[in-house]
């Protein structure tokens, strides 16, 4: 078994900020005994306007948010997976909501980016969210090889539709890590129903570092980071604040439970 940490911020509109308490926390969970931690979307910048992060956008492969992430790696000992960072793509007026992964020498082993954005009018409340406006939308799911299983890789958004991850699950995934930064309102309503029910419907694990508190932006997040298991059971939970949540991942039960449930083997309908 390999023990896996989501960690928890508010991150605010200065990266150097974010980047200091991002580096202790990883350290803390390392220190855990945590050898692969997830950082949570927009760990490095939570800007003030939307415009900030065209502003603080990297090329890809180079860029000093691109760098702390290979360099705690390597510092820890620790598979990264890094959140979401901004990275420059064809349209030069937005970015790519990317989330890179790195071994612990600190090599980069994958990229995702963000897929399903998030244009919506919150129910209740005044907020109204727009990130096709600043953010080019990826296309490709990602699943790769780790020591600690099958790993899968989204953002956010992208949680709440499910034949996503039915794709991702053709592709053998046994563990599924979610950075996000939910706002309080959708939070509080589907936050945990949904990745719930994504570890149930796919029998995986879960892990899902999330934003928790609140953003001088004026932005409110949800907080309650968590790490679930594939029955649906909750092994962790941070709700709101900086920290982290860490549980083990134990391969030979997910099997187990695959094995004695084999729901994944009952399909009748495919995705494409």
């Amino acid at each position: 078994m390999n023990k896996c940490a989501a960690i928890q911020m508010a991150s605010s509109p200065s990266i150097s900020s974010n980047l200091l308490e991002a580096d202790k926390l990883i350290g803390e969970a390392a220190k855990a005994g945590a050898k692969l931690v997830a950082l949570p979307e927009n760990f490095a910048l939570m800007g003030e306007h939307e415009s900030d992060k065209i502003k603080a956008k990297e090329v890809d492969g180079s860029g000093p948010i691109q760098n702390f992430l290979s360099s705690v790696a390597k510092k820890y000992g620790v598979w990264v997976v890094g959140g979401t960072i901004p990275i420059a793509g064809d349209d030069a007026n937005k970015v790519r909501a990317t989330c890179l992964v790195y071994d612990d020498k600190g090599a980069r082993v994958a990229r995702y980016d963000k897929v399903h954005l998030f244009d919506v009018s919150v129910p209740g409340t005044q907020e109204i969210y727009r990130e096709s406006d600043s953010i080019e939308a990826g296309d490709t799911p990602l699943v790769i090889d780790t020591p600690f299983g099958k790993l899968g890789v989204a953002v956010c958004y992208d949680l709440r539709f499910p034949e996503f991850f039915r794709s991702m699950g053709k592709q053998g995934m046994e563990i599924l890590v979610i950075p996000s930064a939910f706002t309080a309102e959708t939070g509080a309503a589907h936050w945990e129903l949904l990745l719930r029910a994504r570890a149930v419907e796919n029998l995986c694990y879960v892990i899902a570092p999330n934003q928790g508190g609140f953003h001088l932006n004026g932005r409110r997040t949800f907080g309650h980071s968590m790490i679930i298991d594939p029955w649906g059971v909750v092994l962790d939970c941070y709700k709101t604040g900086g920290g982290f949540v860490s549980a083990e991942i134990d391969l030979e039960r997910l099997e187990k439970v695959r094995s004695a449930f084999p729901a994944l083997n009952h399909r009748r309908f495919f995705c494409a």
